[in-house]
């Protein structure tokens, strides 16, 4: 027998000897769950599929009761809700189904799934690796389908579309739709029209002649009345809303041949275009559709996110048992089980257990994130190697993967102000694009009456300014995308266009160029407490008490659990516990008053540290902390530096850590021991000498110094990134993202003034050509489309940086 597996081709592992028999000889196979997809597919008469197959078959997993219990979960009507369409007797569904490698696998899925008594139809696609199904609901389960699927080896999970993808396959289904009316009418039309221009018909009678202008009529009427509506209906919009827009030429050229040409027909005088409508519709709405699915490929990428989300949850009841539920029936406080390979449902902490998670299709970084107790998981990241339990703490909008889609909507859909200012200047090339065609109709009527109102179907087509009003907003959707899949959220519209001024940057010291993971490196007591071990405990217990109530990252050094902890204070024997921006934490304890902060809060120690503990005023105990620099910020420093931009260190930190820190990244400005109004004050001095600046901080404390500055970038400091008041936010953490933030910015600017001069140039070529009669409609019209494609294809560019 072969030494590879005759179902998936994978080499046979030694010592493993099983085998199925074909053409009655035993063929070996690798593994369980290949001979029992090879038994299924011979037992089912579908041998056809290893005669004809061009690829290798997936490895197959055998079957076991938890995957089955699975598929049972799908027959419930409250997770169906989600992905099943018809009525209660007849039901459509689209699969993802994973392993498809060619058209035999269609072939195979096909036949398996008509096989099943109550399946319908059934429509594979190859190159989306979907299938959809109907079937007659009462007779057959939906788990009985997935399970025939998988028993031939194939594993399909259905498909959950959004509600923004429905609409723009119903958009995409309209253009088909228009596009092969409008196709196909005008092949007739044609027919007939080139055979009376080569004279095919001479010598024909009149009667002939103006019956087969009735049949141009009649064809050419669905593609004015159905395929060209969209653009008649679009431009009276825009007229009721006291706007002119690109439709409106498009509309007059369309709709006035149409009448000039049926004029002529029902009076039987002058000539009939049909022809030239039909194709200049057709070739319109086959540039409008390229154009659409161009914006889909800038768009995708947030429209995946959505499809993150799993459809069902593994609950877990008081009990300790574990129940399938539907994912969206979830609630703040539940608590989920997750096992390795699965997708994450929800935000939560985790409560149990240690994993590795990827969290790439939010953040652009592919290396897994190492999760244990207390660490917060995101919505649709992937479950690694570990089991898990998970305690629920956002649900619906509230989780960070919708924020992030919701984020970068809102960033698309308000506009910067060069988009404002090219949006008025395509409305006044309008209004002077009908000027101009009124005048041309008005010279060319002097001239040469025959082909005047051609000319001017020429010149309103032609000069249409759709590039214009294509230029700016296609590049910055692509470019928001890029960064979105990088892992950088731009939250307001402005940021692009300002980052290409910026000549300033300031960075907070912790969490920015540090990772604000700080350790205690070194502990300094006072008083009694230098010789008294059981003392050095109690302060050290009274500092993680205080510690408790901070959001700072200094706080977490104190709370760390590998630490060793003789001695708890309970929270309960602390009274007026008051947190104090930039300084500490103050409270009362056993009748004294205590507190930790900043040195020189109450009293000035001469030793290095972050953080001094002082019990009635008096410094107790010394902390002296350690915090690695981040990755890359050297490589940031350096390269603002290559590009004229200064670079200035604002920290809180009044040790002298700061400015080590400041040499070994060649920062030469640097202020330490800044409270947050420093720092507001420092940046709003740089604006004063007229520098455009941008502040880049952990968003903790940092709201007024974010908003004195041009632009705002934080690091991701925990899920509900909305509340951030930052401009943009690193979901990453990454300090290399900024580097990337600012080329993309530049390219941008770049891409934009690309489309901006081949829109004009376009324009302001094309229509004195069009006005002296050079230009012919219907090459006025493909040149309108390419213009609009070029402009699209050029900002895609932006996707691939």
């Amino acid at each position: 027998m072969s030494d590879v597996c005759f179902h998936c081709l994978e080499p046979i592992p030694l010592g493993f000897k099983q085998s199925v028999e074909f053409n009655n000889q035993q063929h070996a196979v690798c593994c369980l769950g290949c001979q029992a997809v090879a038994q299924a597919i011979i037992q089912g008469g579908m041998t056809d599929y290893y005669k004809f197959r061009t690829e290798a078959a997936g490895k197959v997993k055998e079957l076991i009761p938890e995957q089955l219990a699975m598929f049972k979960s799908y027959d419930d009507e409250d997770i169906q809700a989600d992905f099943i369409t018809g009525d209660q007797d007849n039901a459509e569904l689209l699969l993802s189904i994973e392993g498809i490698s060619c058209a035999a696998c269609a072939w195979l899925i096909e036949k398996q799934l008509l096989g099943l008594q109550g399946v319908l139809r059934v429509d594979v696609n190859t190159s989306t690796h979907r299938a959809l199904i109907y079937w007659h609901r009462p007779s057959l389960k939906l788990s009985r389908i997935i399970e025939a699927l998988a028993k031939i080896g194939y594993q399909a999970y259905p498909f959950q579309a959004d509600e923004e993808e429905l609409q723009k396959k119903q958009v995409a289904k309209s253009y088909i739709r228009r596009l092969g009316v409008a196709g196909l009418m005008t092949m007739q039309v044609m027919m007939f029209a080139f055979a009376m221009y080569f004279g095919m018909f001479s010598g024909m009678d009149e009667d002939f002649e103006q019956y087969f202008r009735w049949i141009s009529f009649t064809l050419a009427t669905p593609v004015i009345l159905y395929s060209a509506m969209p653009f008649l209906t679009n431009a009276v919009r825009g007229l009721q809303a006291r706007q002119l827009n690109m439709d409106l030429p498009v509309s007059l050229a369309i709709f006035g041949a149409y009448a000039a040409s049926s004029w002529a027909t029902f009076f039987e005088t002058g000539e009939v275009y049909f022809e030239s409508i039909c194709m200049f519709t057709f070739l319109l709405l086959l540039g409008k559709y390229l154009e659409f699915r161009a914006r889909l490929k800038a768009t995708e990428f947030t429209a995946n996110l959505q499809k993150l989300l799993p459809l069902t949850a593994r609950l877990a009841s008081e009990t300790g048992e574990e129940k399938i539920i539907a994912a969206k029936k979830l609630q703040l406080g539940d608590i989920i089980f997750i096992k390795p390979g699965e997708t994450i449902p929800a935000d939560g902490l985790v409560v149990t257990g240690k994993t590795s998670v990827d969290e790439s299709m939010m953040t652009g970084e592919h290396q897994a994130v190492a999760k244990s107790v207390n660490d917060q998981v995101f919505a649709g990241t992937i479950n690694h190697d570990g089991v898990i339990t998970v305690k629920i703490n956002q649900i619906g909008g509230n989780t960070l993967l919708n924020q992030i889609v919701k984020l970068q909507h809102q960033a698309l859909a308000s506009r910067p102000k060069i988009a404002e200012v090219t949006d008025k200047v395509a409305q006044w090339f309008v209004a002077t694009l009908l000027v101009f065609a009124s005048i041309t109709a008005a010279v060319w009527y002097t001239i040469d009456p025959s082909h005047a109102f051609w000319i001017t179907i020429a010149v309103l087509v032609a000069t249409c300014p759709c590039a214009l009003s294509l230029a700016i907003p296609t590049a910055l959707t692509c470019s928001v995308a890029n960064l979105t899949q990088k892992g950088v959220l731009i939250k307001k519209s402005h940021v692009l266009e300002t980052l290409t001024k910026i000549d300033a940057v300031a960075f907070d010291k912790t969490g920015t160029l540090t990772e604000g993971r700080f350790t205690i490196k070194r502990s300094v007591f006072y008083g009694d407490a230098q010789h008294d071990l059981s003392q050095q405990a109690h302060l050290m217990a009274l500092a993680r008490a205080l510690e408790h109530h901070s959001e700072h990252p200094i706080a977490k050094a104190f709370c760390q659990t590998d630490q060793i902890n003789t001695i708890e204070i309970s929270q309960t024997l602390l009274s007026g516990v008051e947190v104090h921006t930039a300084l500490g934490i103050s409270a009362i304890y056993q009748g004294q008053s205590v507190a930790i902060g900043k040195n020189n809060w109450f009293a000035e120690v001469r030793e290095t540290c972050q953080a001094v503990l002082y019990i009635d005023n008096q410094a107790v105990a010394a902390f002296e902390l350690s915090d690695k620099t981040r990755d890359h910020a050297k490589e940031l420093v350096h390269y603002l530096d290559s590009k004229q931009i200064s670079c200035h260190l604002l920290t809180g930190d009044p040790s002298p850590a700061g400015l080590e820190l400041a040499t070994q990244l060649a920062i030469n400005h640097v202020e330490i021991g800044c409270s947050p109004r420093d720092k507001q004050q420092h940046v709003a001095q740089l604006i004063q000498q007229g520098k455009i600046v941008a502040m880049i901080g952990d968003g903790v404390n940092d709201s007024p110094v974010f908003n004195t500055a041009h632009l705002s970038i934080a690091m991701a400091t925990g899920a509900d990134i909305s509340k951030n008041t930052a401009d943009v936010v690193l979901l990453n953490s990454d300090l290399n993202a900024v580097k990337h933030l600012h080329q993309i910015s530049i390219k941008t600017r770049r891409i934009i003034k690309q489309n901006l001069t081949l829109s004009l140039l376009y324009n302001g070529s094309i229509l004195p050509l069009a006005a002296m009669g050079l230009i012919p409609p219907w090459i006025a019209v493909i040149g309108m489309s390419a213009s609009s494609i070029i402009v699209i294809t050029n900002s895609l560019r932006l996707l691939k940086i």
